[in-house]
C-alpha cells in the first residue's frame, strides 16, 4: 500500500487517517503503523459510533474526529498533537552521562528515550500514552482531573465529555498492571479522576 511504503521510506511527524479507505482499511493500518512507530495518528471518519471511536483509540489513535467536522477544530487538534511529536520518531541526540528517569516501583520512564520498562522489559507506548503517564508519575499520589489530564497532554482547552481519556487510561492498565481488571498502579478515584503510586507492599 502507498501510505505503508511512505512510512517506510520518509520521516513522518503525523498521520490521518479514515477507517475506510481503498486497498486495507484504516485500522488495519493503524495496526501495522503501531508495531513500530510512535508518531500521533488522528482519525477523521464517517463512523461517529462510540464503539468505532473506542476501537480506534484502543488500537493506538491519539484523537478521533468524525465527519462532519469544523476544519477549524481539525487544525487545533492536529497543531496539538503536533506540539508533542518532537518526543518521537525523531534521531536520537547526542549521548548524555546519564539519562533522566521517573521511577516507580517496577516502572521505569526514561526521558531521553521516550521508553517505558516493566520490571526491565521495554513496553511500546503510543505518544499520547507516553505523555499521559509522564505526567501522572511525575506527581505520584496527586489525583488528576480529566480536565487536568486533557488541557497538559493535548495542550488545549478541555470542552467536553468524551470516551479519549477514559480509552487511553484502560490502555496504559494494560501495558503496566498484572491485571488491569484489578489496577496496582494507576487508580480511578470515583468522582474525581484518576492518580498513580507504587503498589503496597505485602
Amino acid at each position: 500500500m502507498e501510505a505503508q511504503q511512505k512510512i517506510r521510506e520518509q520521516p513522518v511527524d503525523l498521520a490521518i487517517l479514515d477507517i475506510m479507505m481503498p486497498g486495507m482499511d484504516g485500522l488495519q493500518l493503524l495496526k501495522s503503523i503501531r508495531g513500530s512507530h510512535h508518531f500521533p495518528v488522528l482519525f477523521l471518519s464517517a463512523k461517529s459510533q462510540d464503539h468505532d471511536k473506542i476501537l480506534g483509540l484502543e488500537l493506538g489513535a491519539d484523537d478521533y474526529i468524525a465527519k462532519p467536522f469544523n476544519p477549524l477544530e481539525v487544525v487545533a487538534r492536529v497543531n496539538a498533537l503536533l506540539r508533542r511529536v518532537h518526543h518521537f520518531d525523531v534521531p536520537a541526540p547526542p549521548p548524555e552521562p546519564e539519562a533522566k528517569q521517573l521511577v516507580l516501583g517496577a516502572l521505569t520512564l526514561d526521558l531521553k528515550e521516550c521508553v517505558l520498562y516493566v520490571s526491565g522489559e521495554p513496553v511500546m507506548l503510543t505518544s499520547t500514552e507516553y505523555k499521559i503517564l509522564k505526567l501522572m508519575m511525575e506527581e505520584p499520589g496527586r489525583v488528576f482531573t480529566r480536565k487536568r489530564i486533557y488541557e497538559a497532554v493535548w495542550e488545549d482547552f478541555y470542552m467536553y465529555e468524551d470516551n479519549s481519556i477514559m480509552v487511553h487510561i484502560s490502555n496504559i492498565r494494560e501495558k503496566i498492571e498484572r491485571d488491569s481488571k484489578k489496577p496496582e498502579y494507576l487508580k480511578t478515584i470515583r468522582g474525581l479522576g484518576y492518580k498513580i503510586n507504587a503498589p503496597a507492599e505485602n
